[in-house]
């Protein structure tokens, strides 16, 4: 019996102490939810702001980011303090949490370093083409975490900032134009300078292909290959109509190379094969 009303006493008292804090819990998760309703409005509004101002994108989507979890930081202080932990108490335990997470969490904060950096430094903006830890594509967002890049066949790539930002970037978009260097094979016994014309008139012929002074097609002996004089044809041309040149300048100088009665050869070998007869291969395995 003792036990039993020990059992009750103990309902009764903890029972009562859940009704007084009932209005105290409802109150922080009202707040909880409020506050995340509004950290979406200021995101939002953030957002729009940056638009209407025509702020850099990569600078609207790392500021936006690092708001909103400033915000959600705060919301979390704000909700901890409402359910009646100390504000002293408060900052020593997240002090100490701090440390503990930042040890553990290492690769994190050099991510959110990397980020920084590449929002001071801007090897790239969103929007750029680039090539970097074996992935290649264009930049589709930098958060504070990571960069999102959408490659050619449109799969999402996360690379975390830490490791950009320590890394070889190549940046394919940064100058706005890119220069091209094809290379055509053609045989030893094939005129070089009709080959280097047909190609240098078929580059000539379209309009999107820079003529500047400095920037004018050009084609040279690149190599003297084991079964092939390489041709390297170079041109400039603006990011946006490289790929449609070179794609076609390939297809169109092999047609025309080949109706001109240029040969195009492949990598081949001679096999030379011998009749020996049973003598010769028994002296030639004794030697």
């Amino acid at each position: 019996m003792d036990k039993l009303n020990n059992w009750q006493t103990y309902a009764e008292e903890y029972g009562q102490k859940l009704i007084d804090f009932l209005p105290t819990l409802i109150g922080a998760i009202v707040m909880l939810v409020v506050g995340l309703w509004v950290i979406k409005i200021i995101n939002k509004f953030v957002r729009k702001f940056f638009d209407k101002k025509e702020y850099d994108v990569t600078l609207e989507n790392f500021i936006a980011s690092l708001i909103g979890w400033g915000l959600k930081i705060l919301l979390f202080v704000l909700v901890i303090t409402q359910l009646g932990v100390e504000s002293a108490s408060l900052v020593a335990v997240i002090g100490a949490a701090g440390l503990a997470i930042g040890l553990a969490l290492q690769g994190s904060l050099a991510n959110f370093a990397g980020g920084v950096l590449i929002l001071l430094i801007k090897p790239f903006r969103v929007g750029d083409w680039i090539s970097a830890q074996g992935i290649e594509g264009s930049v589709k967002e930098i958060s504070i975490f990571n960069t999102r890049i959408l490659t050619f066949g449109n799969q999402e790539a996360i690379v975390p900032n830490g490791k950009l930002s320590n890394d070889n970037i190549i940046n394919y978009s940064s100058q706005g134009i890119r220069k091209a260097a094809l290379t055509f094979g053609i045989g030893y016994d094939d005129n070089i300078k009709e080959a280097k014309e047909i190609l240098l008139n078929l580059v000539n012929e379209q309009e999107t292909v820079m003529q500047d002074e400095d920037k004018k097609p050009m084609i040279v002996v690149g190599d003297l290959g084991d079964s092939s004089v390489n041709l390297s044809l170079r041109y400039w041309a603006k990011n946006e109509d490289f790929w449609g040149i070179k794609w076609h300048t390939l297809e169109e100088g092999k047609a025309r190379l080949e109706a001109a009665g240029i040969s195009i050869p492949f990598p081949q070998r001679d096999v030379h094969h011998y009749n020996l007869n049973p003598v010769q291969i028994a002296k030639k395995d004794n030697n």
